[in-house]
């Protein structure tokens, strides 16, 4: 199973729980890529992720199966030669957009899976991973909100959620999707930047159920779950925000302990990251 990630050097913590819950759910050899890169935007520079850090997840996936492997590719050269000009000061970090590279990356394969690193794997996902693309440049989940809000066809639900998307990058490189999206997030400021490209710009794409990305709450048949940003009613209405690596608020605040095996040896492995 061919898995990608995307980030700068603050994804360690996210980057070290997904990829265990990874080792726990999938039998099949791991081939895990991460682009990163040096960017820098008007209040802070966003430093690549250290080889060091990558050669100690390579041997820790080693441990569950001496097929699995993990590498580090820095992209900050294919960054500086189309940098995402219109989109480095938004409030979200611009390393979301690093995936918009993948088709230039030789080294990646035709068919990835990439997740956000705030992604836990709860079940086995390789009836997910293997499923026909023919004809596709990538599958994915509606976003929660967001489907609400942003329509290319009003007809019907079809704004994607862009933390997990089943890649068939062979039909993105034949179609230039990424090469468009790229120059759109260099040209048009957009809210969200690379998930607002994709999907003003994909042409063929599969939505799929939302247990292969829950962004809300767990559900018995939940595959991925997405810890995104979300609106509680009671006993007021706020904004909340929990990530997977704070491990205090994933008890006090969202009363979960699904993945507590998986947040213990997070939490014994990260120093050593």
């Amino acid at each position: 199973m061919n898995v990608l990630y995307c980030g700068d050097a603050a994804m360690k913590r996210g980057l070290l729980i997904s990829i265990l819950s990874l080792m726990k759910q999938v039998k099949a050899p791991l081939k895990i890529y991460i682009l990163t890169a040096r960017m820098e935007n008007a209040s802070q520079q966003y430093l690549p992720l250290s080889q060091s850090t990558a050669q100690r997840l390579n041997g820790l996936v080693q441990t569950a199966n001496p097929e699995n492997q993990v590498t580090l590719i820095d992209i900050t050269d294919l960054v500086d030669a189309t940098p995402p000009t219109a989109n480095l000061n938004t409030i979200f970090t611009p390393c979301c957009l690093l995936r918009l590279y993948a088709d230039q990356v030789s080294e990646l394969p035709a068919r990835l899976l990439y997740l956000d690193t705030d992604v836990i794997c709860r079940l086995d996902c390789q009836s997910f991973y293997q499923q026909d693309l023919t004809g596709l440049e990538l599958a994915g989940v509606l976003d929660h909100y967001g489907r609400w809000f942003f329509h290319q066809h009003w007809q019907h639900f079809d704004y994607l959620n862009s933390g997990i998307l089943l890649l068939n990058l062979a039909e993105i490189r034949r179609t230039g999707l990424f090469a468009r999206c790229r120059q759109m997030c260099q040209t048009q400021q957009l809210f969200m930047p690379d998930q607002s490209a994709l999907n003003k710009l994909v042409a063929h794409k599969r939505v799929l159920p939302r247990r292969y990305n829950e962004q809300r709450r767990l559900h018995r048949n939940t595959v991925f779950q997405h810890f995104t940003t979300s609106f509680r009613f009671f006993p007021w209405l706020h904004v909340l925000t929990v990530k997977p690596w704070q491990v205090d608020a994933m008890h006090s605040k969202l009363k979960l302990h699904e993945y507590d095996d998986i947040l213990a040896d997070y939490q014994k492995l990260i120093v050593t990251l």
